[in-house]
């Protein structure tokens, strides 16, 4: 049977209004699941910035939010660049106030076994998941405690945090970071009411997942089977997640994170199936240390 369905799209986890007045930056919230937590902070009465480095994204998270009637804005924005992060922030503070809430979204991945890596695909990934998070979150830190006012952050993470990831050495490295930081800061700027916490998603199919992740062997095939909850999870109770963990409701939580997953991280079988080394998973063969060079 499974776990059962949620309410339909459109139901709330807070009652509407709760973000009346405030302001919600979400980074790469423009496209799949950070445009699904941008929607349930719009519907429930934030204003609304997303950062993104992609115009056409931007866009869609704009479309997106009008939809629901949010108001919102869209800032172009290269978290990996402090300056350009400061920049962005100024930009939302001038049309929309001090951000009251971030979500730290945006994130760089696709698969590759280790020794295949290339040093620009370590960096890429890393700056983008973790480094970007840390200057998100610095800039809404120090803003908040110069003002000498209240703000949460929500660092979007990953289960391979806990377990390692093969085939993902540089998100799941990032991702642990991010894990790490999300409980370090939590308890460095408590004094300044600053809550931080994170948000773990398990199996979200949506429509915009890269062409690195559907091409992932066997994505997409029977993926409710693969969790104990029989189901895969709905975008938007993301969000709901989301908007919980930013609330008033969740006041005294921080340092805390969420998995909303279905328990799908911590099953175990009694007897492992038969190990398929990673490169095999992925259809690759030997490992060749001087691959041709692309034309």
């Amino acid at each position: 049977m499974g776990l059962p369905n949620p309410p339909a799209l459109g139901a709330n986890a807070v009652p509407k209004g709760t973000f009346d007045g405030q302001t919600v930056i979400v980074t790469g919230g423009g496209t799949g699941l950070g445009k699904a937590i941008a929607v349930e902070f719009g519907r429930v009465g934030a204003k609304v910035a997303i950062l993104s480095r992609g115009e056409g994204h931007r866009e869609a998270g704009l479309a997106a939010l009008r939809e629901v009637g949010a108001t919102a804005i869209a800032v172009a924005c290269d978290i990996r660049e402090p300056e350009a992060v400061a920049r962005a922030f100024d930009e939302v503070t001038s049309q929309l106030g001090l951000p009251d809430h971030i979500v730290n979204n945006a994130a760089g991945n696709f698969p590759v076994p280790a020794e295949d890596m290339s040093p620009n695909a370590w960096k890429t990934v890393t700056d983008i998941v973790l480094n970007g998070t840390f200057y998100c979150s610095r800039e809404f830190g120090r803003r908040h405690i110069v003002s000498g006012t209240p703000g949460s952050i929500i660092n979007i993470g990953a289960a391979y945090a806990w377990t390692g990831g093969p085939g993902f050495a540089h998100s799941s490295a990032a991702k642990a970071g991010v894990k790490n930081m999300t409980e370090t800061l939590a308890v460095e700027w408590g004094p300044y009411g600053i809550r931080v916490n994170g948000l773990v998603p398990g199996l979200f199919p949506h429509d915009d997942e890269t062409a690195n992740i559907r091409s992932v062997p066997e994505r997409r095939k029977n993926d409710g089977m693969r969790c104990p909850a029989h189901r895969v999870g709905y975008p938007h109770e993301l969000g709901w997640a989301a908007t919980f963990l930013a609330s008033p409701y969740a006041s005294f939580i921080s340092g805390h994170t969420l998995v909303v997953d279905g328990a799908n991280w911590q099953r175990r079988a009694m007897l492992m199936p038969e190990f398929v080394p990673i490169r095999e998973q992925m259809g690759k063969g030997p490992f060749d240390p001087n691959p041709p060079k692309r034309a």
